[in-house]
């Protein structure tokens, strides 16, 4: 039996790999196909031969406790918390007025339209049921939104309310089920209830907030041993989950239990350490953790929704029954969608604390809201015995809500996934920008050109004749004039434009060169985050086609941030000598990034970028920029030394030694990739280079 279940586990593996090509060809949404195929498991598993494939099958702790924290780690690793912060009245309107406004409406109108079609079921049912169907599942839809080009700023609040929305409709979720599990009291259990919500809500934030700090600092100390880096990370998505329910089972304060949600734990500690603690890990380290999680979700992603379509066709309750339940429900969940959306998103515009969120970004948020893992993860949690007074029906409450959970969730992912790009087109949100749409004929231009410049090269050495020379380059000389005439007609204020398109490269260039200097260990974290929030604003302005910044230093913290700025005060850990340094090094790292822009400047009439920006009024202007913010830059950096005269050479002295550091473990490593030395060799050099006891006395040969 254990090695049925084995087997099963790397067929599901095998089938969800075959089903993401499908995808890739198809382009059906990948978890579309993943449900299909789940469907078709049972009839596959009646072959005798292939009996054993559904032999591995979701339980509700193998959902909760394994799956749950990896999907959630996944998404809030890669999560910017600035863009966050930045949007952060309407992410948190939706993620709890909105979910609020949705379960109740499907709870109420929910039983209202049963009612209807002759299902008497109990209010405190269709309220569970909403809790659970509210949360939305950002997987599918945000891969479409990538696809189609939707705007950065609607990706990131869809991105932030279904994260944040997953805590609050489950903390809700368990209140309805203690309800049901142990009864209503009147205002006693009115008051029990809300309690519970905000403990499970900001005990859980203070909680996460404690386990990421604690774990970044793990990962501080470990650094440069990439096991047990990468092993920590691994870890604190679990532990931060367990600690969590079991911190829920013992904690009682004054008799009453304290209930801390496992959830918004995880989603804290995950984005503390996807904006701290990524920086306190070895570079190689920082750039495999997107790929090794990505790759976990991928997998967890696969097993639930395949599992999914199984668990449907495995259900007691007959179809005949429950079809049309489903189907009103179907109606009720989309509506509800549509009302928490018209109405919060209304109240946020009218409040005006952020910027106005358009009509056609409503439409899309309230048609493309699909529904996942999280809702048969909480059904599921249901216990099987769960009964009410007035329940009189053959199947169970949880045989009840998981057939209308999963019939709403193939409703999403048939009908709403599958259209979702048409909407996005029939919306117009997938628009291009003026600096996108010269981009994209520039683009082409270049490429035709650099067609031209290789079929060149390949005459000449004799590997094509000179008929089909003059075929190919007529072609490519046609495709290439038509592009540029394209770009002339299609773009207004082409000097702008192209300015702003250069300006988006040379901050691009910044960011990568400002990667290799935080590589070699030149700044400190804190210069470095601080100088790449720098960059983003200017990109995301320059993107926007907003006002220039006229100062580097627009500089916005984060909460996290000044939360621990309040700690390094209350520990005493800077001082007025170590902030003189940090700033000297933030300048003068500014001053290297400036510079690198102004070389590539300078060299490029010598590239084959000139032909993307081929403006010499927007040249000069994006130059006299850099050179206006060096001038600043310098006596900003003068005016540093002369208060202390002595910090040039301290701080040239340190840079000296961490680039050496960092030559002498990439020349070590070159050798090794190029094979000039053995794998042998290769530690042995990096231990003694690495201890200074080693390094002088290295080995007898």
């Amino acid at each position: 039996m254990t090695l049925d279940v084995y087997l099963s586990v790397f067929t599901l593996m095998l089938i969800s790999l075959g089903i993401n090509m499908l995808a890739l060809v198809t382009r059906i949404p990948y978890t579309v196909l993943l449900v299909f195929a789940g469907a078709f498991l049972v009839p596959l598993s009646d072959i005798d031969a292939f009996s054993f494939v559904t032999s591995f099958q979701l339980t509700p702790e193998l959902l909760f406790f394994i799956f749950l924290p990896i999907l959630i780690f996944e998404s809030a690793y890669n999560i910017n918390i600035r863009n966050i912060e930045e949007n952060k009245f309407v992410i948190s309107v939706l993620a709890v007025l909105g979910l609020l406004i949705s379960t109740f409406f499907i709870g109420y109108v929910g039983q209202w339209a049963l009612h209807l079609i002759g299902f008497e079921i109990p209010l405190l049912v269709t309220l569970l049921f909403g809790a659970a169907i509210s949360a939305t599942d950002p997987v599918a839809v945000l891969s479409l939104f990538k696809e189609y080009g939707a705007p950065h700023r609607l990706t990131l609040i869809f991105e932030g309310e279904s994260l944040f929305n997953d805590g609050t409709a489950f903390a809700i979720f368990l209140v309805f089920l203690d309800i049901m599990l142990y009864g209503f009291h009147g205002s006693t259990t009115i008051m029990q209830g809300f309690f519970s919500f905000f403990t499970m809500i900001f005990g859980g934030i203070l909680f996460g907030l404690f386990m990421g700090l604690l774990f970044s600092k793990m990962i501080e100390w470990v650094k440069g041993h990439e096991h047990l880096e990468i092993t920590l990370t691994l870890l604190v998505a679990h532990f931060t989950f367990l600690l969590t329910e079991l911190a829920s089972e013992k904690l009682v304060i004054h008799g009453h239990h304290i209930h801390l949600s496992s959830i918004i734990a995880t989603l804290v500690s995950s984005l503390v350490m996807g904006n701290f603690g990524r920086y306190k890990m070895s570079s190689g380290v920082e750039e495999y953790m997107e790929k090794f999680w990505g790759y976990f979700a991928f997998l967890a992603n696969s097993l639930v929704f395949l599992l999914m379509g199984l668990l449907f066709t495995q259900l007691s309750v007959s179809l005949d029954l429950t079809l049309m339940p489903i189907l009103m429900m179907m109606l009720v969940v989309a509506i509800a969608r549509a009302v928490s959306i018209y109405f919060s998103i209304g109240l946020v515009n009218r409040i005006k604390s952020e910027e106005s969120i358009p009509a056609n970004w409503q439409h899309l948020l309230a048609w493309g809201s699909l529904r996942g893992s999280l809702a048969v993860i909480m059904v599921l949690l249901i216990p099987d015995e769960l009964s009410l007074p007035h329940w009189k029906y053959d199947f169970s409450i949880k045989e009840f809500i998981i057939a209308i959970t999963i019939g709403s969730i193939y409703f999403t992912l048939l009908v709403k996934a599958t259209t979702i790009g048409r909407v996005i087109r029939w919306l117009k949100i997938d628009a291009l920008l003026p600096h996108e749409k010269m981009g994209y004929y520039k683009s082409k231009a270049l490429v035709y050109l650099t067609m031209i410049e290789r079929l060149k090269t390949l005459f000449e050495q004799h590997e094509i004749n000179k008929l089909q020379y003059e075929a190919l380059i007529t072609e490519y000389q046609k495709l290439y004039q038509r592009a540029c005439k394209k770009c002339q007609s299609e773009t207004q204020d082409s000097s702008h434009v192209i300015e702003n398109l250069l300006r988006i490269y040379t901050l691009a260039l910044q960011k990568r060169e400002l990667k290799e200097i935080f590589r070699r260990d030149e700044i400190t974290e804190g210069i470095y985050k601080k100088n790449m929030l720098i960059l983003e604003t200017q990109t995301e302005h320059v993107e926007q086609d907003r006002p220039k910044l006229h100062s580097l230093n627009a500089y916005f913290e984060t909460w996290l941030g000044r939360i621990g700025n309040v700690f390094r005060r209350f520990l005493h850990l800077s001082s007025q000598e170590s902030d003189s340094k940090e700033l000297y090094l933030y300048y003068r790292t500014q001053f290297k990034l400036i510079n690198k822009v102004l070389d590539e400047l300078a060299e490029m009439k010598n590239s084959p970028l000139i032909e993307f920006f081929d403006d010499p009024k927007a040249l000069a202007n994006v130059t006299k920029i850099y050179l206006k913010l060096k001038e600043i830059n310098i006596k900003e950096m003068h005016k540093e030394l002369q208060s202390n005269k002595e910090l040039l050479d301290e701080m040239n002295e340190q840079s000296a030694k961490a680039l050496l550091r960092i030559t002498q473990a990439d020349t070590i490593r070159d050798l090794s990739e190029h094979e000039i030395i053995s794998n042998k060799l290769y530690v042995l050099l990096s231990n003694e280079m690495n201890d200074p006891k080693l390094a002088d006395g290295g080995i007898d040969i």
